[in-house]
Order: structure tokens, then C-alpha cells, then sequence
């Protein structure tokens, strides 16, 4: 199941229990998250969506990319909705 959120994108695979993520923000990549990575971002950023200045991920530990606070918000919801798909 293909899931379009404000900042991910990406497909849920419900027989291997994972989802696919193939865009963030407007980069396009592949990685594969179990749920326990999934929740494990998702609590950091409920710990921190208070934070004015944002946050900043890496993708392929390389690359940095900033999230505004807005943005936080928005990934919080998203993550959310992948949340829902897992088993």
C-alpha cells in the first residue's frame, strides 16, 4: 500500500511487516524500516517537536537535511500513519 504524506512517501509491504520509504522531503531514496525503527524515530521526535529551531536528519548517514519545527509536526503525522500499517 503506496503512502503519500507531507514530508515521506513511501510503500508498506503488510506480508513482510515493513515499509519502504522512498522520499523525504523532496530527495528520493530507498530504505527499508521495521516498526521498532519506526517508533524509535517517532518517540525522538515527540520528545522534541517543541524545539524552535527543528531538527536535522541524515539520509544514507551522509547527507544532512533540515526539518523545521512545522516540518517535525508534519513527519509526526506521517509517522503516524505508517504506525497504522504495521502488524
Amino acid at each position: 500500500m503506496f503512502m503519500q504524506g507531507n514530508i515521506i512517501a513511501g510503500e508498506f509491504d503488510s506480508m513482510m511487516n515493513e515499509f519502504s520509504l522512498q522520499k523525504v522531503k523532496n530527495f528520493d531514496l530507498e530504505s527499508v524500516l521495521k516498526v521498532n525503527q519506526i517508533n524509535n524515530i517517532y518517540d525522538y521526535l515527540k520528545k522534541h517537536q517543541d524545539e524552535e529551531d527543528g531538527q536535522i536528519i541524515t539520509l544514507y548517514d551522509q547527507m544532512p537535511v533540515r526539518l523545521s519545527q512545522n516540518e517535525i509536526n508534519q513527519l509526526i503525522s506521517d509517522l503516524e500513519k505508517v504506525m497504522s500499517m504495521y502488524h
